[in-house]
């Protein structure tokens, strides 16, 4: 086949991150696509990445790089507690998180509280290499239906949350607020940890520092730590939360002698030096966290964050 006809046989699919910046990736092949009664699902083959999760027009997960964004979320706050029993996931429906709380010695039970089913299903059909077995293990419970009334009235204490969540715009931007936190808050045991993810410093500092502030309004220690994920084309901030643990007090030897002893050997990623350089802040994120920032209510919206369907549809062609 020629190159030309090649290029016209390859379909490219772009993710816009605000007004002006963005990336794309080829369709090779379209797998499964799922128009649930909350939003648009697919998965398609990319040559980079494998197998790619996309929701809404949003680049989700894949298969060649989930481990840069769900190993920090869980084990950098899971290293720092004494040792995780029960841990709930809000979203996550890919399986990722779970996959990874799932390695954890001790662990007896997962909860993954996810509002869309069609997520879970497509991605037990599509992205094994994902979830790895996760759903069909016994410690895991999964809960459909909206995560904000299962935690708000919930008599269940954990050990450990990880909030895997869509982006905040929408009826998500509750799952950001001060309300929200005070819930999770009450959910966990004593010395309990939270992680979650605050969006790109490079892109929404704003709303990042917003959603920093909301955090600290309801948590006496929390954390942020950057990554770069390659799938979301950017510098991506993470935080982790409690009442009283705290990851930045472990030397990288100590991190590294907990991951040995508790037969953490399958991370691509984390390790005792990868902990400490995730919580190391360069001078201009240092001085987006220290700037004034109002916390999010119940009721509140972010102007940064834009719903991608708000935005200008972006088309990609090849050269011929």
């Amino acid at each position: 086949m020629s190159g030309a006809l090649t290029a016209q046989a390859t379909r490219y699919v772009a993710e816009r991150l605000n007004a002006d910046f963005g990336f794309y990736l080829s369709d090779r092949r379209l797998l499964a696509e799922r128009q649930s009664a909350w939003q648009h699902i697919e998965v398609f083959d990319n040559p980079q990445f494998g197998r790619v999760m996309r929701i809404d027009g949003c680049f989700m997960t894949s298969e060649r790089d989930e481990f840069f964004y769900h190993e920090p979320m869980v084990h950098l706050p899971a290293i720092a507690h004494p040792g995780v029993r029960r841990a709930l996931v809000v979203g996550g429906g890919d399986g990722g998180a779970a996959k990874e709380l799932l390695k954890l010695p001790g662990v007896e039970q997962v909860v993954l509280a996810e509002l869309d089913g069609e997520v879970i299903a497509m991605a037990r059909d599509w992205l094994g290499q994902i979830h790895r077995g996760a759903f069909d293990d016994p410690r895991l419970e999964v809960r459909l239906g909206d995560a904000r009334a299962f935690i708000g009235q919930t008599e269940e204490r954990f050990d450990q949350i990880v909030l895997d969540l869509t982006d905040p715009f929408g009826p998500a931007v509750e799952l950001y607020t001060v309300e929200f936190y005070a819930a999770c808050r009450r959910a966990l045991n004593p010395g309990g940890v939270l992680s979650l993810h605050l969006g790109s410093p490079v892109h929404l500092p704003e709303s990042l520092g917003r959603i920093a502030a909301s955090v600290r309004a309801v948590f006496p220690i929390f954390r942020p730590y950057l990554q770069y994920v390659p799938l979301y084309g950017t510098l991506w901030c993470m935080g982790m939360a409690s009442d009283s643990t705290d990851p930045a007090r472990l030397s990288a030897d100590e991190v590294d002698a907990r991951i040995a002893a508790r037969g953490l050997g399958d991370l691509q990623l984390y390790n005792g030096a990868v902990h400490h350089a995730l919580l190391a802040q360069p001078n201009f994120v240092r001085a987006l966290l220290d700037r004034p920032a109002l916390p999010l209510h119940s009721g509140d919206v972010l102007e940064e964050v834009r719903d991608p369907a708000e935005l200008p549809q972006v088309v990609v062609s090849a050269a011929a």
